[in-house]
């Protein structure tokens, strides 16, 4: 086979790796589990599962293309959602679309505040974002315990309990479009928009393809970096206000380890954490997948630490067939 076409054959692989992969895990999912996997029920309930963590993965694939990462999404989730919770407390005589707004706004802005406040220290100081991100996940936690004083706030308004557990779109077939799974597919396009079609996302790329070439090119390389953590923190805290909705309460004991299942959807959707490569789609793909790892095992009732041993070993999987990829297709 002559170059041309060979390296034709492995761009296209390179491609479409991710979906054939969820194909291949949902068709196995489906057989091992009997066709219980391919249930409707269980397949809203897949997408509900995933449509949190996604929203934050499509902050985190911009920050890790821009070469950094951001380990505080977690804590930002309980810190947003608590703030969120204690303002519709605090707001207990207002009506209660005032203080789900409140709340929601509270809880966004205390997100983007929290992630624009580590951009800033990463894109001004050049410390490394693993060590100012770190800091800030220990920061955000603690605060959101202090809050709080460390208990569930439950005083929330009833009808708050929509933008986590309504649908939009019930069928003789059953509920099949849960809000939370409505916004993660409004924020998905919103992104895969501002990423490929504006200036804003191709000066993402170039930042983290060659922060040097970006500067000489006249890309305000710091204000990039600081706008995707605030992004990413912004994100967190919609998170964060969807989890008090499902939950009813603000309890600063969520999102823990939240940032690691984020980073895996990340990289297993094909995004290097070398930075300068990565994609929405591919994110959302990496999150499916799982999302659909994650069920399956649970319907098979297998231990939650051999659940933790196969999703390693399916992060660890996806990556080598990524490098694999990428080798063969530059040789």
């Amino acid at each position: 086979m002559s170059e041309a076409p060979r390296h034709t054959v492995f761009s296209v692989l390179a491609a479409i790796r991710m979906p054939i992969i969820l194909l291949l895990l949902v068709t196995t999912s489906a057989i091992l589990t009997e066709g219980r996997f391919l249930q409707i029920d269980n397949l809203v309930n897949v997408f509900r599962q995933v449509s949190l963590e996604s929203l934050i993965a499509f902050g985190m694939t911009l920050v890790i293309v821009t070469g950094g990462i951001d380990l505080s999404v977690g804590s930002l989730v309980a810190l947003s959602g608590v703030a969120a919770a204690a303002v519709m407390e605090s707001l207990g005589t207002w009506s209660p679309t005032m203080r789900i707004a409140s709340g929601a706004l509270c809880g966004v802005m205390v997100g983007a505040t929290f992630g624009g406040l580590s951009g800033a220290v990463i894109a001004r100081l050049a410390i490394p974002p693993f060590i100012v991100t770190l800091a800030a996940m220990l920061v955000a936690r603690g605060s959101a315990f202090i809050i709080c004083g460390g208990q569930p706030v439950y005083e929330l308004p009833e009808e708050l309990m929509w933008w986590g557990r309504g649908f939009v779109l019930e069928l003789r077939l059953g509920r099949l479009l849960p809000v939370p799974v409505l916004i993660m597919a409004a924020a998905y396009l919103l992104f895969l928009f501002l990423y490929t079609r504006t200036v804003w996302g191709r000066c993402v790329i170039a930042v983290g393809s060659n922060e040097t070439a970006a500067y000489l090119a006249g890309i305000p390389v710091r204000a990039v970096k600081w706008s995707v953590y605030v992004v990413t923190g912004a994100l967190s805290g919609l998170a964060g206000v969807l989890h008090d909705a499902k939950l009813m309460a603000g309890d600063p004991k969520v999102g823990e380890m939240w940032e690691l299942n984020v980073i895996a959807a990340v990289v297993v959707g094909g995004t290097s954490l070398f930075g300068g490569r990565g994609t929405i789609s591919g994110t959302l793909v990496g999150a499916l997948i799982i999302g659909v790892l994650n069920n399956s095992l649970n319907l098979l009732h297998v231990e939650h630490f051999w659940q933790n041993v196969v999703l390693g070993l399916v992060i660890l999987g996806a990556s080598l067939l990524d490098a694999g990829l990428r080798r063969l297709s530059t040789t």
